[in-house]
């Protein structure tokens, strides 16, 4: 994501390059916490998405509150038509999906009436109980990442250094700076590149305070042994079927950041990018009258 070099934290604490002309090219960038974090979440993120969906399968309408069957308002859901498929919000949205959502076929050629098509589901084939079973497993995976993560980040102060906005960055004359930057593809070059701009830290925070702890929790509210032992998951959440509607939109939130992130890291350098996140150092762009 883009920024500017007169985007300078001004009165941070810790210490940056200075990256006058004849200084090092590269630049340490993500420590190993974070590199790993950032691969083991790719792969559990994915499966389990696609597990999610193949629950989201055996009942793909989603309500507020705590009940929710056929005969219930759903605020969303997923279905066939007689041409191919649609996704209804509300009472009023109503979006045609062809052959792709609610009516598709499977990889024999057979039509299927169901939310989500075979190569998007773990596993393939309609199997609610197997879908759970990958579902649950990765959770604790994912919960024991986050835990790392945010431990990692505690103690190496990755979290205070990069992720924390400092008070001039959320000014909305500083906010809306990035935002232009951004919508003109203008991508930072030399000490701007060392460091995350406000929209960075705003979207990666969001993910890891906001969304991932929202997926957990509120998949936890949707076990009913968890709420038999801890009562006020549902109240916390405004019932069962509320935490399932949460539980979702964290889901919609993660994969729109995923779809912005991958097109940003594409448009900046995919080589460079992809280079930090696996060996950590970051090759730092020069200003073009210094190239």
């Amino acid at each position: 994501m883009a920024t500017d070099t007169a985007n300078i934290d001004e009165g941070r604490s810790d210490p940056q390059p200075e990256l006058t002309p004849g200084a090092k090219e590269r630049f340490y960038r993500h420590l190993l916490p974070t590199r790993l974090w950032h691969w083991a979440n790719a792969v559990v993120l994915c499966i389990m998405l696609m597990s999610g969906l193949m629950i989201f399968n055996a009942h793909p309408r989603v309500y507020w509150g705590n009940y929710g069957a056929n005969s219930d308002k759903a605020w969303l859901q997923i279905g066939p038509t007689t041409t191919g498929g649609h996704v209804v919000i509300g009472s009023v949205i109503d979006i045609p999906t062809g052959g792709v959502l609610g009516r598709w076929k499977d990889k024999n050629g057979i039509e299927r009436t169901r939310a989500f098509p075979w190569w998007a589901t773990i596993p393939s084939g309609y199997s609610l109980a197997a879908g759970r079973r990958w579902h649950l497993s990765f959770a604790w995976v994912l919960a024991a990442l986050t835990v790392f993560y945010l431990g990692a980040g505690l103690l190496n102060r990755h979290l205070a250094r990069d992720l924390l906005p400092r008070r001039r960055e959320l000014t909305l004359r500083h906010i809306w700076h990035d935002v232009k930057d951004h919508a003109r593809l203008r991508f930072p070059t030399g000490e701007a590149a060392t460091r995350y701009n406000i929209l960075q830290k705003l979207s990666y925070g969001g993910v890891v305070f906001i969304l991932i702890p929202g997926i957990i929790l509120t998949g936890l509210t949707m076990s009913p042994s968890m709420d038999a032992n801890f009562p006020f998951l549902p109240t916390l959440f405004g019932g069962r079927q509320s935490a399932r509607s949460i539980h979702f939109l964290c889901t919609v939130g993660l994969v729109a950041f995923t779809v912005v992130h991958l097109a940003m890291v594409l448009l900046a350098g995919p080589i460079n990018e992809v280079r930090s996140m696996v060996t950590g150092w970051f090759r730092i762009p020069r200003p073009e009258n210094e190239a």
